[in-house]
C-alpha cells in the first residue's frame, strides 16, 4: 500500500491445519542477556556486560546514539555477531550453543534495507524461511497468502510482482510478512522504517502496532527515534556509547523519571510533550461542568448555572451527544436551550492519549474538549485539567 491507499484492517490470521506452525512453535518466547558484552579484536568495546530481559509477547526498543552498541546487541541474539561473553537465552535455552543457521530460521528479522531478493517475486521472497524448513508446496502458498492479506497487500495483486514493482511502505510491509513467515517466537527489527517518507512511516508504525496486538511476538526493535520508541515501545532502552544500557524502563517512566542526565539529555528537553502520547486519558482528571439538554427552557438551565456557580455549560442532544456549548449570557429568556448554543463540540475517546486530547483542544474555539465513551458524555478537558492530569502521572499521584 502506498501513502495515499487506505489503510488496511489487520485481522487474526487463520490457524488451519498445515497452514501455520502448531503447538508452541509460534509462542512468544522471553529473551534474557546474562552478562553479554562484545569487544573486537583492536580492543574496542561494542557493548558492555549487558544484563536484559525481553518479556515474551512485548515489544522492546533499543535506542540510543549512533555507535552505542543497538544494532551490535540486536545481532548478538541470533548470532550474527557472536558474542565475546555471556550467555543469551532464548525460552530458557542457550542460544550461544546451538546451531547459528537453525536458530535463525526460528528469529524473524526485518531490516532497514527491508533485504527482499530483487530477482524474486514477493510470494517467492515472503515463502523462503518456510522452505528451506521443507514445508510443502501448498503449505507454504497458504502461509504467504495469508500473511500478505495479514499485511494490507492483496496477494492476486501483488503476490507475483518484484520488489522493484513496489512502493516503499509496501516492500516494507513485505520484509514483515517474509519475518514471519515460519511463525517465529522472536522478530528482530533493525531501523525497519527510517527509509520511507514521514507520511507512510507513520501509517507503517500504526499498522505495524495493530499488527502486533494480533500476533504478540516477543520484539527487539532498533531505532536512533526516541519518538518512535516511545510510540511502539513497550520498554525502551536508552544505551550510551561503550555498550551500556542508562535505563530500561516503560515509555511513561522513560520520560517522567529519566534515571541520569545521559536520559534526560537523549529523550529531550520536550519530554513532557512527548509524555502526553504515552499518557492515557484517565476519567477521574474529567472536569465536570453542567450539563444541559438541548430541549431544556433557557430560563431553567440559567438557573442550573446560577446554582453551579458556572459561567458556561455542555449542551447534550437528546442521545447524550456533546452539540456545543451554552455561555451563561445566553441562558435566559424565552425558546430552549438549542436556540442559543454555540455550536461544536470537539470530543475524544476515553480510550485516546493526552496527546489527542490535546490537538483537538488546540484546534477547538470552545478550549475545551467532551471525552466521550462510546456516545456517552463523560467530561470535560480543559487546559488546566490537561495539565494537572500531566503532572499527576509524572509524579505518581492518583487523581485528586
Amino acid at each position: 500500500m502506498d501513502a495515499t491507499a487506505d489503510a488496511p484492517s489487520l485481522r487474526t490470521p487463520a490457524r488451519a491445519p498445515g497452514s501455520g506452525a502448531e503447538g508452541a512453535e509460534g509462542a512468544a518466547q522471553e529473551i534474557r542477556l546474562d552478562g553479554v558484552s562484545k569487544v573486537y579484536a583492536d580492543g574496542t568495546v561494542g557493548v558492555a556486560e549487558l544484563d536484559l530481559t525481553f518479556a515474551a509477547g512485548e515489544l522492546s526498543v533499543l535506542v540510543g546514539p549512533s555507535g552505542c552498541g543497538k544494532t551490535t546487541t540486536m545481532k548478538m541474539i541470533n548470532r550474527i555477531i557472536e558474542p565475546t561473553t555471556g550467555r543469551i537465552l532464548l525460552g530458557g535455552e542457550d542460544v550461544t550453543r546451538v546451531d547459528a543457521d537453525q536458530l535463525r530460521r526460528r528469529i524473524g528479522y526485518v531490516i532497514q534495507s527491508v533485504g527482499l531478493f530483487p530477482h524474486q517475486t514477493v510470494r517467492v521472497n515472503v515463502g523462503t524461511v518456510p522452505r528451506l524448513l521443507g514445508w510443502d508446496r501448498a503449505r507454504i502458498r497458504a502461509r504467504v497468502d495469508e500473511l500478505l492479506a495479514t499485511v494490507g497487500l492483496d496477494p492476486a495483486v501483488h503476490g507475483d510482482r518484484y520488489p522493484a514493482q513496489l512502493s516503499g511502505g509496501q516492500r516494507q510491509r513485505a520484509g514483515v510478512a517474509r519475518a514471519l513467515a515460519a511463525d517465529p517466537a522472536v522478530l528482530l527489527m533493525d531501523e525497519p522504517f527510517s527509509a520511507v517518507d514521514p507520511v507512510v512511516r507513520e501509517r507503517l508504525q500504526s499498522e505495524f502496532l495493530r499488527l502486533q496486538e494480533t500476533v504478540r511476538k516477543t520484539i527487539v526493535f532498533v531505532t536512533h527515534d526516541i519518538e518512535e520508541a516511545v510510540r511502539l515501545g513497550d520498554r525502551i532502552a536508552v544505551m550510551s556509547t561503550g555498550g551500556h544500557v542508562e535505563q530500561f524502563a516503560p515509555p511513561a517512566e522513560l520520560l517522567g523519571r529519566p534515571a541520569n542526565d545521559v536520559v534526560a539529555d537523549f529523550v529531550g528537553a520536550d519530554r513532557a510533550l512527548k509524555r502526553l502520547a504515552v499518557t492515557a486519558i484517565d476519567p477521574a482528571d474529567l472536569e465536570q461542568p453542567p450539563v444541559v439538554r438541548a430541549t431544556d427552557g433557557l430560563a431553567d438551565a440559567g438557573a442550573a448555572l446560577d446554582r453551579a456557580g458556572a459561567g458556561w455549560a455542555v449542551v447534550l442532544d437528546e442521545a447524550g451527544r456533546p452539540t456545543g456549548w451554552l455561555p451563561a449570557g445566553r441562558a435566559a429568556g424565552p425558546g430552549t436551550v438549542d436556540s442559543a448554543t454555540v455550536r461544536g463540540a470537539d470530543t475524544v475517546s476515553v480510550r485516546s492519549s493526552l496527546r489527542g486530547a490535546l490537538a483537538t483542544m488546540l484546534q477547538a474555539d470552545a478550549g475545551w474538549v467532551a471525552v466521550l465513551d462510546g456516545d456517552r458524555h463523560l467530561g470535560v478537558l480543559t487546559p488546566t485539567s490537561l495539565h494537572a492530569a500531566l503532572r499527576r502521572s509524572v509524579d505518581g499521584r492518583p487523581p485528586a
